[in-house]
């Protein structure tokens, strides 16, 4: 395949086969598995995020190169077990995106409805129908567990609220708050528990804190993993600048010390709120 003129989809789908073919292929390749590439999956997606959150064009195009990879390399192991092949993927999308927008694609009386409140979820109930089981399926059963954790607490949130099961307001969301945070503090403090007794009762109530602080998130229609996101990245942000003042004073971080640090700290804080 030459080199030098640009390439397609298509070739793009030749390359993996060509990758996954045994005899001529690449050994590291042929050798893995949905398992092995499903955590590469995961953080590519997230390559993604960060690109499209430093505004970065060229890495953004890069980082759905490699996302895009992602798809036709699962694409081809199901294919090599004759489950669905990459135009199955594309034919299921396609249809997906034309059955949820009826006001775009349907009738013109679907049209002329419009996107009528909860359309979206009551199609795609539709579409999930019951269980395998022919039951119907649990409010909660469709909310993927390979989720990152926070991401998949507000959903779980999300669906609880739609039948009714939710605050009213934030009020008693805070209220949740801080008896959850109370039971930390009295797990942290409990003189009794010792080893992994007391390791599995400050990760249930670490755990249900989190899950509240996510509860917080959702009533204040906010993404959680988004400003987690921003939190780290004004924290890595003030880090460094302190570390460049302690440079400019012929130190490290592990020659300085805690007061040292926070008064530079403070410094770089007063100094970001200037700029503003």
């Amino acid at each position: 395949m030459p080199t030098d003129s640009k390439k397609t989809l298509s070739d793009l789908i030749a390359i993996m086969a060509a990758l996954r073919t045994p005899g001529s292929g690449c050994p590291w390749d042929l050798e893995q598995t949905f398992a092995t590439i499903a955590p590469y999956t995961i953080e590519e997606a997230y390559e993604v995020v960060d690109a499209i959150e430093r505004q970065d064009m060229p890495a953004l195009k890069d980082e759905l190169g490699d996302l895009l990879l992602q798809v036709v390399y699962h694409a081809r192991m199901a294919e090599e077990r004759q489950a669905f092949s990459f135009g199955d993927v594309v034919d299921a999308i396609a249809q997906k995106m034309l059955r949820r927008h009826p006001h775009v694609f349907g009738s013109e009386a679907e049209r002329s409805a419009g996107a009528a409140p909860g359309f979206w979820e009551r199609i795609k109930g539709a579409e999930k129908g019951g269980g395998s089981s022919g039951t119907p399926a649990g409010v909660l059963s469709d909310v993927p567990i390979g989720l990152p954790a926070l991401t998949r607490a507000v959903k779980l949130q999300h669906k609880a609220a739609a039948v009714g099961f939710d605050w009213p307001s934030l009020t008693p969301v805070f209220d949740k708050l801080k008896e959850e945070l109370g039971e930390l503090e009295a797990a942290i403090a409990d003189g009794q528990a010792a080893g992994p007794r007391r390791q599995a009762a400050l990760e249930e109530e670490f755990g249900d804190l989190m899950f509240v602080i996510a509860n917080v998130a959702r009533h204040l229609r906010l993404e959680p993993e988004g400003v987690l996101r921003q939190a780290n990245a004004k924290f890595s942000r003030r880090f460094a600048a302190v570390e460049r003042k302690l440079a400019g004073l012929g130190r490290s971080p592990q020659q300085s010390d805690l007061a040292e640090m926070d008064r530079l700290w403070e410094e770089v804080k007063a100094e970001e709120g200037r700029k503003l």
